[in-house]
């Protein structure tokens, strides 16, 4: 998929996203978490979480819905960003950090990171493709190897909510 393709589909399900995330953080995640996203090629029954960081730019707290699955204890995001070319806005900030917060349903965690690496990776990302099936037609069209952020959490913390 080229960055023009992937620009296509950002503006196809902006709204979306946009709903997505007000009623994530409006309900304060007992509605969001789970959602059918079976029109774009996943399942009826899709987990998304909430990924809180920091701007490395703006230094502005940002809060970006993602799909994730849970490996022993371990929850993990993929850097699709729908097969673009160049790696999302999110996992650059992340990389710029090393800690971060996410919230799954009503519940919200402090986290620490990585990024697993040879076999390991392998064996996440063949679980993450079964979590959503359009990450292996997202891998088969850029050259960038997508990245996958496995989180552990740390600590609980509130709930998030909206960014102003």
């Amino acid at each position: 998929m080229s960055d023009e393709t992937y620009l296509e589909i950002a503006k196809a399900r902006r709204n979306w996203k946009t709903e997505h995330l007000e009623l994530y953080l409006s309900s304060g995640g007992a509605e969001g978490h789970i959602v059918d996203v079976s029109d774009i090629g996943g399942h009826k029954l899709n987990t998304t979480l909430l990924l809180r960081y920091v701007g490395r730019k703006s230094g502005k707290t940002i809060i970006t819905p993602l799909n994730y699955g849970d490996i022993g204890g371990e929850v993990v995001v993929v850097a699709s960003k729908g097969g673009a070319d160049h790696h999302p806005a999110w996992y650059l900030n992340v990389k710029e950090s090393k800690k971060l917060d996410f919230q799954i349903a009503t519940q919200a965690y402090r986290a620490t990171w990585r990024e697993p690496r040879g076999e390991e990776r392998a064996r996440v990302w063949d679980f993450m493709v079964s979590v959503f099936p359009p990450y292996k037609n997202y891998q088969a069209s850029t050259a960038r190897e997508i990245p996958l952020v496995m989180m552990t959490p740390i600590e609980p913390i509130d709930i998030f909510k909206p960014v102003s």
